[in-house]
């Protein structure tokens, strides 16, 4: 019996021409209400003669140049709204990729489509209205636990919303509140795991069925490891920590590739050095183009992930296109426990802090807990620190804490009398 409602079952060429329409409507409403997408457009105008009013078809998506994340931060903060100020009902920030951050709005329409995007992925992973369903995410990824909370209301879920709180208490409220499913990242899930051998705790003793996992791609020997330690079937799910939200990809019961949800959002696959759409199957870097979203469309967005697309039809019915999410990226993105980290942000938030260019190291690692953190190796220079020990320990916190704060994920600072760059 297939699975899925009627959309995710339309045939090729009804998909196509849903999106043909939904791409339409989307590149007319951005040129009318974002100088940057209608000087976009006009210079495609002007090198093909061709009016972007008119789209034929979904290959013409090839003329249109890409999105990037360093546009978020230089249209800082409203400059890419598609919508009256009025019509935004929830404002979200994210690191940028320098000294601006990226800001994301959303109207009512945007948050009811997100909300039906992450039932549906719920409903993929076999949850009902029967389970009960915590929320364990960074804050980082703050944005995605309403999300996440949202979609479960909607199909009658208890829900634990996402509260910053230590491995210890998790794993109380997990277990005394008897959780079935658990939205997390695949650290907080290694993290989670150990705090339950350290408490001499046997999974068995939990309701936990689920453990849905965003933010990281995982290999399978992590997966197993997990499922083997929690007892616990994983599910993947994809999405943007910088713009619109979580479950934009999600994974059935034959966990055989992500479906995305393409009725929302056009793919691609592109090769990352020229930029050419590449065959399917190829792997190459995932492109998105959105296609319902009303307060921040995104046009040929580069999402910097690794990703192919799988050609053969999945045995569950549903029609949508699948990816291979994989364990690479084409840019200079740090994935720190699913909060994604730009090289050139960490940087801007030394120089800010310190008033000038430090040389230092960056390594991502892992605390006793199996959680990642940011660690940050400063060079010891002359102009960079006080001899006093109680000074220098308060400069060193209140990096840390900067850092912290505009990155939003754990900072450990290190200085070193000598390192090489």
């Amino acid at each position: 019996m297939m699975e899925g409602n009627k959309k995710q079952d339309l045939s090729p060429d009804d998909r196509a021409q849903l999106q043909l329409e939904r791409l339409q409507s989307t590149l007319n409403r951005a040129y009318r209400n974002v100088l940057f997408h209608q000087n976009r457009q006009n210079k495609i105008a002007q090198k093909t003669g061709r009016d972007t009013s008119v789209f034929e078809s979904l290959d013409m998506i090839s003329d249109f140049p890409f999105m990037q994340r360093t546009h978020l931060g230089e249209h800082y903060p409203y400059g890419l709204f598609a919508v009256p100020l009025r019509d935004i009902v929830r404002i979200h920030t994210a690191p940028g990729t320098g000294q601006n951050p990226s800001v994301t709005g959303y109207t009512r329409q945007d948050l009811k489509i997100w909300q039906e995007m992450v039932a549906q992925a719920f409903e993929a992973a076999e949850v009902t209205s029967n389970d009960i369903l915590q929320i364990s995410l960074d804050p980082g990824l703050a944005n995605w636990g309403r999300d996440y909370k949202d979609g479960a209301e909607s199909l009658g879920l208890g829900v634990i919303p996402n509260t910053p709180i230590s491995p210890e208490k998790q794993l109380m409220i997990l277990r005394d509140y008897k959780t079935s499913v658990l939205v997390t990242t695949p650290s907080e899930a290694s993290q989670l795991a150990a705090q339950m051998i350290k408490s001499q705790l046997n999974p068995g003793v939990l309701n936990l069925r689920h453990l849905i996992l965003v933010g990281e791609p995982v290999l399978k020997q992590f997966r197993d490891q997990i499922e083997e330690k929690l007892h616990v079937t994983t599910w993947l799910h994809y999405g943007l920590s910088e713009v619109p939200g979580p479950a934009i990809a999600y994974e059935c019961k034959y966990h055989k590739g992500l479906h995305i949800n393409e009725d929302h959002f056009l793919p691609e696959i592109i090769d990352p050095e020229s930029g050419n759409i590449l065959p399917k199957g190829e792997k190459g870097e995932l492109v998105l183009t959105s296609l319902t979203i009303r307060a921040f469309p995104l046009i040929r967005f580069r999402t910097g992930e690794g990703a192919s697309f799988i050609t053969e039809p999945c045995p569950c019915g549903r029609t949508l296109t699948r990816m291979n999410w994989l364990d690479f990226r084409t840019d200079d993105i740090l994935n720190i426990n699913g909060v994604k980290v730009h090289q050139d942000q960490i940087l801007y938030c030394l120089k800010s802090q310190l008033g000038f260019t430090p040389l230092y190291r960056i390594l991502i690692k892992k605390q006793g807990g199996q959680k990642n953190y940011l660690e940050i190796s400063l060079l010891m220079e002359n102009n960079l620190f006080s001899d006093e020990i109680k000074i220098l320990e308060n400069q060193i916190k209140l990096l840390k804490d900067n850092l912290h704060e505009n990155l939003g994920v754990p900072v450990q600072i290190k200085l070193k009398e000598n390192f090489s760059i």
